[in-house]
């Protein structure tokens, strides 16, 4: 990545704690949850890659790509037929109360796809941490 971008959601206090919020979250099968009804098309998932088409960039492949227990979970993507971001969950344990998340979103932009791009990712930034805030069913994880 050359032209890294920075992106970061503010902190969501969440439903459970970090041990449960964990599990629920690499298995990426469980992320569809947290998109809006219209916002993907064709969504296919493994328990670590997905695969799906979002209007403007096509299909977009994400993965797991590092997994730090209870802390940090790692998507590395590919859209626009090119390796180019990665979207970093942070997760802060708050002993067995619940926990906190905030997403980042690191991308290989140049300046014209920065400026178009800014508003439309901070939206869905801010969107994943609201549908993370609502969420509820942090135990019944898609198999």
């Amino acid at each position: 990545m050359s032209n890294i971008s920075h992106f970061e959601s503010r902190s969501g206090s969440i439903t459970c704690t970090a041990e449960k919020v964990f599990p629920f979250v690499t298995n990426i099968r469980n992320f569809e949850r947290f998109i809006p009804d219209g916002t993907i098309k064709n969504w296919q998932a493994e328990r670590e890659s997905c695969t799906f088409s979002v209007s403007m960039l096509g299909s977009v492949s994400l993965r797991v790509s590092q997994k730090e227990k209870f802390n940090k979970v790692v998507y590395n993507g590919d859209a626009l037929k090119k390796n180019d971001f990665e979207l970093v969950l942070h997760i802060t344990d708050n002993n067995n109360a619940p926990a906190e998340v905030k997403v980042e979103l690191n991308a290989d932009l140049n300046p014209m796809m920065k400026m178009i791009a800014v508003k439309p990712i901070r939206q869905f930034l801010e969107m994943l941490i609201i549908e993370m805030e609502k969420f509820r069913d942090w135990e019944e994880t898609k198999e």
